[in-house]
């Protein structure tokens, strides 16, 4: 799954930058791979599954920030309003996302939840023309239209629209949108996020335990896999801030994409799931759209204009 880009930083040195496509590889192959695991907690509902993701994600970053020393940042967050509103907000956005996503996984829609994180690009740079008045170049008006024709296509051909993706897609780019506008840093930003979420979810948690619905501690396989969730969820992002700040957003860009191609083969081919000649050419056309808008904007840099 792609999270919103940090300010990048310029490397310490030749032999710690040569550490930023490793650092990028490992991020977006764990979140292509996330389906695996969600699978392995299939036995548990959606919102089960997110309520431990929220929970022990918010250990986790908590726990974090403690060893960096960096619980200022929390405090410092958690003591502006208006920050603290935006955040709930994107909070919103992201407990919305991780559990259609997690919901979607279940479901055995794979392949389609796959294709929402490939559109999501697309729907960023629309939002950032329309919201931010961000300057969408022809080449990225082309991608935009090759998406939209491929979504078309694939509703006009079936008779229904593909939600989780389209769903997935605009809650991410809307997400970031508003991550964008907010200064703040990714792992403090993300901690206040996930605790803002807890309380919540921890009632969630205890009426289901209550209920006798929940699975936590049923087990202690199952417990630990809840408690990885939170591990799962937390290393690919601080593997993805290494990897900003040693390589620039152009060649990070590149690395977003192996996030969805990793599960969509999941879903092709370890799941079963179909994929039809009709999820061919909606592919086909976002793939389309995607080099097109990578080229446009590796030509849109400064200098190249």
């Amino acid at each position: 799954m792609t999270l919103p880009n940090p300010a990048s930083a310029a490397p310490s040195g030749r032999s710690e930058a040569s550490f930023g496509p490793i650092y990028a590889l490992l991020a977006y192959s764990a979140w292509g791979l996330l389906p695996a695991y969600w699978k392995l907690l299939g036995m548990a509902s959606a919102v089960e599954v997110l309520s431990h993701r929220m929970i022990w994600s918010a250990v986790f970053l908590v726990g974090i920030l403690l060893v960096q020393r960096r619980l200022g940042d929390l405090v410092a967050l958690l003591k502006s309003p208006r920050k603290v509103l935006v955040l709930l907000l994107t909070a919103s956005l992201l407990t919305f996302n991780w559990g259609l996503y997690i919901y979607g996984v279940n479901s055995d829609r794979v392949v389609e939840a796959s294709l929402g994180y490939y559109i999501n690009p697309l729907v960023t740079v629309l939002l950032g023309f329309v919201f931010l008045k961000e300057r969408l170049y022809r080449g990225q008006q082309v991608a935009v239209a090759l998406a939209v024709v491929g979504v078309g296509y694939f509703i006009w051909q079936l008779g229904t629209v593909p939600w989780i993706a389209l769903a997935l897609a605009i809650s991410f780019a809307f997400y970031g949108l508003l991550r964008k506008v907010v200064a703040v840093a990714p792992l403090a930003g993300l901690a206040v996020e996930t605790l803002l979420i807890t309380p919540l979810v921890l009632l969630l948690v205890g009426w289901l335990a209550a209920s006798g619905q929940g699975h936590f501690g049923e087990s202690l396989p199952t417990t630990l896999l809840f408690i990885g969730a939170g591990v799962v969820t937390s290393m690919p992002l601080l593997w993805f801030n290494k990897a900003a700040k040693r390589l620039t957003l152009a060649t990070l860009g590149f690395f977003q994409y192996l996030a969805p191609s990793l599960s969509l083969l999941l879903g092709v081919f370890v799941y079963g799931e179909p994929f039809t000649p009709v999820h061919a050419v909606t592919f086909g056309c976002i793939w389309a759209a995607l080099l097109l808008y990578s080229f446009t904007a590796l030509r849109a840099r400064p200098g190249r204009v």
